[in-house]
């Protein structure tokens, strides 16, 4: 069994937000990252964050 490619959190200090411009905190179980100031969640698939809005998940 091969093992998925995990998100480098070193990612998290040159990422932000596409909506806000805000931080994004990392969410290991889910494999999102989630960004508090525009209530959205962007999923990691195999170990790369997806940046798109439209692929985010409402958090409101």
């Amino acid at each position: 069994m091969t093992e998925k490619p995990k998100f480098d959190r070193r990612m998290l200090d040159t990422l932000i937000c596409p909506q806000c411009q805000g931080l994004l905190e990392y969410d290991a179980k889910q494999q999102e990252l989630v960004s508090k100031g525009a209530n959205l969640a962007f999923p990691i698939r195999n170990g790369i964050p997806i940046m798109l809005i439209d692929e985010a998940r409402d958090l409101s």
